[in-house]
């Protein structure tokens, strides 16, 4: 399963590339708004760092204008994918760009038959937000599970990117049932790698070299 960081802070992008494990960024509007800085400049700034899939998220909400900017995103590096919504126009971008070879990254899908549609549509990702449907007591990881199937079943290329991941654990269940990708937040990132009997065991083994050699 191959690692995304869902942030648009450099220092957090930078961070996580030093772990070596980082395979690609997800940035959306809010995340952009977060950092108060020219979205163009710091999608730069980002594939400067990272040099698998960049997600850019169009803000425009209807066809003409998703083609518009996602081109003007796409001129910023090879490795930009561009991100649109999961709507009527944005299907119809995303198959228009995956005939002019560019990649797309479906957002906001949040049922099976988005997926499949999606999917025909030729998009290079599509991302079910599974921490927004457990926040509407529905099942996100249920959600992973059929689109799973779906794509098995037909030989759908398109990449399920899980997304809105709240803890560790949904990184566990999206791992055991064949996600692609898991973009996840930086705390979360990090959190990946803790454990108490790590902690612990690590302190016993210094202590008891010290009572051995002294230090």
């Amino acid at each position: 399963m191959q690692l995304y960081i869902d942030t648009a802070n450099i220092d957090e992008i930078k961070e996580a590339a030093a772990l070596g494990v980082l395979d690609g960024v997800t940035t959306n509007p809010s995340l952009i708004a977060k950092e108060k800085i020219d979205y163009r400049r710091r999608l730069a700034e980002i594939c400067e760092v990272v040099k698998g899939p960049v997600s850019a998220e169009v803000i425009a909400t209807d066809y003409a204008g998703m083609m518009k900017e996602g081109r003007e995103h796409a001129k910023i590096a090879s490795n930009i994918v561009v991100k649109l919504p999961t709507t009527v126009d944005g299907l119809r971008a995303c198959k228009a760009f995956s005939d002019e070879g560019v990649k797309t990254n479906m957002t906001l899908c949040f049922q099976p038959l988005q997926a499949l549609m999606v999917a025909k549509a030729g998009a290079f990702l599509v991302s079910p937000f599974i921490g927004r449907l457990d926040d509407v007591a529905e099942d996100g990881m249920d959600l992973i599970h059929k689109m799973r199937q779906i794509y098995d079943n037909y030989g759908f290329q398109t990449k399920i990117l899980a997304a809105s991941i709240r803890h560790p654990k949904h990184i566990v269940d999206c791992a055991l049932a064949g996600t692609d990708v898991a973009t996840v937040p930086f705390g979360v990132i990090k959190q990946m790698l803790n454990h108490p009997l790590t902690d612990s065991g690590l302190k016993k083994f210094v202590e008891d070299y010290r009572k051995a050699f002294g230090g």
